[in-house]
C-alpha cells in the first residue's frame, strides 16, 4: 500500500508540471505557445459540443446566438480543468505523506489550493506541500484575473475597426462592395488611409491571436460581422484595386496585403489550420473567374476608373488571392462565420450566401423617396 501512496505522488508531481507548464505557455509567455491541454480543451469544448447544439437548429441567427458563447465558456472550462489538475496532483502528492488515506488528501488538498485553512498537518512535509498548494492556487486566480482584461482589451480594439467597416464594406463585409461603396459616395481618395488602418489592424490582431489564441472564437457582437469576414473583404478589395487599376492604387494597398496574409499564416500556425508558406502565383484558387468578373462588373457599373479589363486583372488578382484564401476559408468554416459573399462554405452550415444590401441613398427632395419600399430588416438578403 505504501508503494502504491508513493507512486501516486510520482503522478501527482508530473501532472503537476504539466499543468504548470500549460498555464504557463497560455498565460504568462509571449510568444503564441501552444498549450496541449488548452488545445484539447478548445477542441471537445469549443468545437464539437457548441457545434453539435448549433447543428440542431436550421437557422443562422440560431447558430450565432448559441456560438457566441463557446470562447468565453471555454475560459471557464479552462480555468475549472486547470483548478482540478492542480487539486488532484497536489492530492496524490500529499497521499503518502499524511497517515490518513485518499478522502483525507483531497480535503487537505482543496483547504490548501483555496486558501481556506480548515485542515493541516503539523509535520513539514505535507506542511510544504501545502504551502505550495496555497500558492498554486492563489496564483492560478490571479493569472485569470489579470489575463480578462487583456483578453477583452485585445477583443475590443479588434471589433472596433471591424463596425467601422459596416459602413464602407456591407453586412457581412464584401470586397468588391467596399470599392463599389467608396466610389459611390466619392471617398476613393480615403482607401490609402483604410488600408494604412487595416495594416495596423493586423499587425495588433497578429500579436493578440497567436499569445490568445481562444480570441479566435470570440464572435462579433453582431451576427453579420466576423473578423475574419471582414479581414477578407479588405484583402480583397486590395487585390482587386492593384490588379484593375495598378498605377492608382495607394502604396499602402500593398503593405495591407502583405500583412494581412502574414497574420494568416501565424495564426494559422497557433490553430494547426495548414498552409503553403510559398505559393506559385499561378496556382488555382476556389474564387472562379465568373465571380470576380460579377465583382468587376459591379465597380464598373458604378464608375471604378478601370486601368484593365477583367480577363488582364485575373492572373494578378489570382496571384494575390493564392497567398490567404485557403487560410480564411479554413478559418471562416472552423468558427462558422456568417457566409458572405466570396467567403467559401461552411461544413456546418446549408448552402447559403448572405449579400451584403446597400441602404437606399434617401433624400428629402428626391419625388422617387415614397416609391421605394422601406427595407424591413437592413443587411440581410439570402
Amino acid at each position: 500500500m505504501a508503494a502504491i501512496r508513493w507512486i501516486g505522488f510520482f503522478v501527482g508531481l508530473v501532472i503537476f508540471l504539466g499543468t504548470l507548464s500549460s498555464l504557463v505557455r497560455t498565460l504568462v509567455v509571449p510568444r503564441g505557445l501552444t498549450s496541449k491541454l488548452a488545445l484539447l480543451v478548445n477542441r471537445l469544448f469549443t468545437r464539437h459540443l457548441f457545434l453539435w447544439l448549433a447543428r440542431r437548429f436550421d437557422d443562422y441567427e440560431a447558430k450565432d446566438r448559441i456560438l457566441a458563447f463557446a470562447g468565453p465558456l471555454s475560459l471557464l472550462m479552462l480555468l475549472s480543468v486547470w483548478m482540478f489538475s492542480f487539486w488532484m496532483a497536489f492530492a496524490l502528492m500529499l497521499w503518502p505523506l499524511i497517515p490518513l488515506g485518499w478522502l483525507e488528501a483531497l480535503r487537505e488538498s482543496g483547504s490548501s489550493m483555496l486558501t481556506l485553512g480548515f485542515a493541516s498537518q503539523p509535520d513539514w512535509a505535507p506542511t510544504a506541500v501545502m504551502f505550495v498548494a496555497a500558492t498554486t492556487g492563489l496564483i492560478v486566480v490571479a493569472l485569470q484575473v489579470a489575463y480578462l482584461p487583456t483578453l477583452y482589451g485585445a477583443f475590443n480594439r479588434r471589433e472596433s475597426l471591424v463596425t467601422l467597416l459596416q459602413s464602407r464594406a456591407g453586412a457581412p463585409a464584401w470586397g468588391p462592395e467596399l470599392l463599389t461603396r467608396h466610389v459611390v459616395v466619392g471617398l476613393v481618395d480615403n482607401l490609402g488611409q483604410l488600408y494604412l488602418d487595416w495594416e495596423e489592424w493586423a499587425a495588433d490582431v497578429t500579436e493578440s491571436h497567436t499569445n490568445y489564441p481562444v480570441l479566435v472564437w470570440f464572435r462579433s457582437p453582431h451576427p453579420l460581422r466576423s473578423w475574419v469576414i471582414a479581414l477578407l473583404a479588405v484583402l480583397d478589395s486590395a487585390a482587386m484595386y492593384l490588379a484593375l487599376s495598378p498605377n492608382a492604387a495607394p502604396t499602402q494597398t500593398r503593405l495591407c496585403l502583405r500583412m494581412g496574409f502574414t497574420a494568416l499564416r501565424n495564426i494559422a500556425d497557433v490553430t494547426g489550420i495548414p498552409y503553403d508558406p510559398d505559393p506559385l502565383p499561378t496556382e488555382d484558387i476556389e474564387l472562379d473567374y465568373e465571380d470576380f468578373l460579377g465583382g468587376v462588373h459591379r465597380l464598373r457599373d458604378q464608375g471604378f476608373q478601370l486601368e484593365r479589363s477583367a480577363e488582364e486583372a485575373w492572373p494578378d488578382f489570382k496571384g494575390w488571392r493564392v497567398n490567404y484564401e485557403s487560410i480564411c476559408y479554413a478559418l471562416a468554416d472552423m468558427t462558422v462565420a456568417v457566409p458572405g459573399p466570396w467567403t467559401g462554405s461552411r461544413t456546418h452550415l446549408s448552402d447559403v450566401t448572405i449579400v451584403p444590401e446597400r441602404p437606399a441613398n434617401r433624400r428629402p427632395d428626391d419625388p422617387r423617396e415614397e416609391e421605394e419600399p422601406k427595407a424591413t430588416r437592413f443587411g440581410w438578403r439570402v
